[in-house]
């Protein structure tokens, strides 16, 4: 094997998680860790495996690259680089470690509406205290539908979450044949406009691809309950901003929370800032303190399995883009 690249800032993984690198990679193979750009092009023809954060547009020069194991779960990078889709490496991702602080950001973000915590920590702001009989819009989560668009391990872990506080679950999957403990009955895509409807609560993890592009449109949210919350912890462009902010203004959809946007950061004029019905979060869902450490026990796993010439987990179809 030639040398293995980790594609991180120096400092984001300890010594003793790049010695524990070292010692699942075959004796010899040099184990190099730099972000740096000019180091990475300098030592590209020799690289047969990469972890982190390589360089996107580089990947087409990297002759010698087999593996590529992103830090990440999300490939939509690779609808703005089709070249790399085409180069003949297989890419794997960290799908699964973002489960379990998305689920609790999610149930945040749905308890935060139930119990109107926008509106008392802006009276707090302004030392206003609220009568109790001026609460109209709580409510309960118990006894709600959540419609669930995208069950993979992020949906599943959000699924035992939402049944853990009494709500009901439709999944919403490419392949509704796949049953997912706590998701009372799955569905396809194609039967979204019907289950709308039903839903008290939507949420979408899917990724970005051509397919999933807009999927939350104005038709889709005029099919929502006017009471019903969207919640978007996925993708941006998943969701058509322009469309839920309209609906968000006249009522047609009661309340939302994006965590991902079409453009982020998200521009300080952008009017979505000002929706008292929208809570917005920048993009961390995802993030937690043991992020680095679930990253690379995937990656150890799979250089593990690599080193032995077995299936790697977590392997991309880079054409679908997830």
């Amino acid at each position: 094997m030639d040398t293995i690249l980790i594609s991180l800032a120096p400092g984001t993984l300890s010594p003793e998680q790049v010695a524990r690198v070292r010692e699942t990679a075959p004796v010899g193979v040099p184990v190099v860790v730099t972000r740096d750009r000019d180091e990475i092009e300098a030592m590209i023809d020799g690289i047969e495996v990469a972890a982190g954060w390589f360089p996107a547009d580089l990947l087409p020069q990297a002759s010698n690259l087999r593996w590529y194991q992103q830090w990440s779960a999300g490939a939509d990078w690779l609808l703005r680089h089709p070249e790399a889709v085409e180069a003949d490496f297989v890419l794997t991702n960290t799908s699964g470690i973002h489960a379990v602080p998305i689920a609790e950001h999610v149930l945040a973000l749905l308890l935060a509406f139930g119990r109107e915590l926008p509106r008392a920590l802006s009276a707090q702001d302004r030392h206003e205290w609220i009568p109790q009989r001026d609460h109209p819009r709580l409510f309960e989560l118990n006894g709600k539908t959540m419609v669930l668009i995208g069950v993979g391990a992020i949906g599943r872990r959000i699924a035992q979450v939402a049944r853990a506080v009494g709500m009901e679950v439709l999944g919403v999957r490419r392949d509704p044949t796949q049953t997912v403990p706590g998701v009372t009955s799955m569905w396809g895509p194609d039967e979204l406009l019907n289950l709308l409807p039903r839903a008290d609560v939507v949420v979408l993890t899917v990724p970005l691809t051509e397919e999933t592009r807009g999927m939350i449109g104005r038709t889709e949210l005029e099919a929502m309950k006017e009471t019903a919350t969207l919640v978007n912890v996925g993708r941006g462009g998943t969701v058509d901003e322009a469309a839920l902010a309209d609906g968000l203004r006249n009522g047609r959809i009661g309340r939302a929370a994006l965590d991902v946007f079409d453009d982020e950061p998200l521009p300080q004029h952008a009017s979505l800032w000002d929706l008292e019905n929208l809570i917005v979060t920048s993009h961390y869902a995802g993030v937690t303190p043991h992020y680095h450490e679930r990253a690379l026990d995937v990656f150890l796993d799979n250089l593990a399995r690599y080193t032995a010439g077995e299936d790697l987990k977590n392997v991309v179809d880079k054409d679908l883009g997830y």
